[in-house]
């Protein structure tokens, strides 16, 4: 590990582009599929850098990535295409149905226009990181490698559920989002509108507006699917991925809501490649990719250093230049609190340093109760936590709300319903790369409950600013469903597993870490609204607690690194 710098193509004069051009192309099936197209003004051939989306094409991902003018004044043929049924592209939209064979036409398509030398490579996010995948399943000669950002490897774990709970906030607003591109699509004026206002203030409590507004959306399908099924077996690029093979650029941040399914790819092709894998992953959100992350500026190297590392790439594996990016090694970590890029010739780290729960019973009451020791406490102890669905645990920041990013939480910490356990401050500077894991020992008088936890960092002001966290839908043990007069009683304590989102991170000499636990994190993820009689009668009231010390060896699990050098 070491401080590195990010490698950029050798300078080159960038070439005139000309205006752009709109040319169709038809699928295998006879749909329209329409692309603009952007030339360098040259008469030489040039590879192909493909943009499969379905915002309309003349947003070209530019909240993220330079204009396809630019990428053309590099040497390259760029193509940005409307997807089936979107922008102005015709057939009906099916959400990934269509993209392996359309993806397949498309490259073979790209391949052929006037200029190309026959070399295509593909780029974008999200959907358009999405559509890369499914095009490499096919496996078109042309394509020669992909640089997908910010996707989902398995849907269902990846990008529709986090530990078994939907995603709510995030999931609700692309539906939203796009269910109003078809409404205006079809000039439906009246649902054009109205789901325009709701993707400005998020119809939480009334899912029937999607529904009566659109009944083909999948968001319906992705509620109706809540355990990993054949739907999304189907669905899901990793399915059909195992004999896939190219070199890939994978693209991530630390505070997007899809960065598993990033991860998740690139362990899969790193362990299996013949090619270059390469991984980079920044201070970001879903987007922007910008040095403020929330409330958190993390600098001039936060600045997005993609475009540039992306020519440098296409230069290497589509024009065959030595731009000496084989020499590097493949694994790029923004490291928040240096706010350095860090080299690593592995994702893996396997020197996993443990903090146990210790606690005088009223972790939840004071931020000074609950600690996190390098020792197991030898007496047990419990603390014990309401969650009231009538005042939710908010979602703030992280990975899985809108907006995301880092910002400061002391006032959620200082709730009666949210647990905290601190560290004393760092006697010297703690290095953090990977993920972190949860391993809290508990019970609770419901069948179903959840489980949030949240890593922060401490500063010596009590500032408290969110570094990662992870959710987990939970389920109790027991034998059968017991009740007393005075109600419920406590289920067998066991296990829970909740693995964090990763993060590259320092820790200062003399801050702190805390863990935070909530049974609620609203409304990044829905509510855990089912009964032990599946009727509501006492407003899902849960009662939860958390052992540590003693028999019940509640700890987190640190993914600690050397120091930077």
């Amino acid at each position: 590990m070491g401080i590195i710098q990010l490698p950029f193509a050798h300078y080159q004069l960038m070439l005139l582009v000309r205006p752009k051009e709109t040319v169709s192309m038809h699928t295998r099936d006879g749909v329209r599929l329409d692309a603009d197209i952007y030339y360098p003004q040259s008469n030489e051939q040039f590879p192909v850098l493909l943009m499969r989306q379905p915002y309309g094409r003349a947003i070209a991902s530019t909240v993220v990535y330079a204009h396809p003018t630019w990428y053309a004044a590099q040497g390259y043929i760029v193509v940005i295409q409307d997807v089936r049924g979107r922008g102005t592209s015709a057939g009906n939209f099916e959400l990934f149905s269509h993209e392996i064979a359309d993806g397949e036409d498309t490259v073979n398509w790209v391949a052929n226009l006037p200029g190309s030398n026959g070399m295509v490579g593909m780029y974008g996010f999200s959907y358009q990181g999405m559509t890369q995948l499914y095009a490499a399943i096919a496996k078109p000669p042309a394509l020669k490698t992909i640089c997908p950002a910010m996707v989902g490897y398995d849907l269902y774990t990846d990008w529709a559920y986090e530990g078994g709970a939907f995603c709510l906030q995030t999931n609700l607003a692309w539906a939203i989002q796009l269910a109003t591109e078809t409404a205006r699509l079809r000039q439906d004026q009246q649902a054009y509108q109205k789901l325009s206002a709701a993707a400005r203030n998020l119809p939480l409590h009334n899912p029937e507006l999607l529904q009566n507004l659109a009944e083909d959306s999948f968001y319906h399908q992705w509620l109706g699917n809540p355990q990993p099924n054949d739907y999304w077996t189907k669905l899901s690029p990793k399915t059909q991925f195992p004999d896939v093979d190219l070199p890939m650029f994978h693209i991530g941040g630390w505070f997007d809501t899809y960065l598993r399914g990033t991860m998740n790819l690139y362990r899969d092709m790193a362990a299996r490649s013949q090619y270059r894998q390469q991984l980079l992953v920044g201070p970001w959100t879903h987007l922007p990719w910008g040095r403020r992350v929330g409330e958190v500026d993390f600098g001039h190297e936060a600045m997005s250093p993609v475009d540039r590392m992306q020519i440098c790439w296409f230069d290497q594996f589509l024009k065959g230049k030595n731009t000496g990016l084989l020499d590097e090694v493949p694994v790029w970590l923004f490291e928040m609190g240096t706010n350095m890029w860090q080299g690593f010739p592995t994702l893996n780290s396997s020197n996993q340093k443990s903090y146990y729960l210790s606690s005088t019973g009223l972790a939840n009451m004071r931020e000074d109760e609950g600690t996190l020791i390098q020792q197991i406490p030898k007496i047990a102890v419990d603390d014990v936590f309401v969650h009231d669905p009538w005042r939710p645990v908010p979602s703030l920041g992280g990975h899985g709300a809108i907006p995301a990013g880092v910002f400061e939480r002391s006032h959620i910490d200082c709730r009666g319903d949210v647990l905290t356990y601190t560290t004393e401050p760092m006697t010297e500077n703690l290095y953090l790369a990977g993920e972190t894991v949860v391993e809290i020992w508990c019970q609770c008088d419901r069948t179903n409950y959840d489980l949030c936890a949240v890593l922060s960092e401490v500063f010596p002001n009590n500032k408290v600013y969110n570094l990662a966290q992870g959710y987990l839908r939970c389920q109790s043990e027991t034998s059968q469903n017991t009740f007393t007069k005075e109600g419920r009683l406590p289920r067998k304590a066991n296990q829970k597993v909740i693995t964090l989102q990763a993060t590259c991170t320092r820790i200062a000499k003399g801050h702190a870490l805390r863990l935070s636990l909530s049974a609620a994190c609203f409304p990044a993820y829905n509510l855990n609204i089912d009964s032990d009689s599946g009727v509501n009668l006492d407003g899902n009231i849960t009662t939860i607690t958390v052992k540590s010390g003693g028999s019940f060896p509640s700890r987190i699990l640190l993914p600690v690194v050397p120091p930077s050098k």
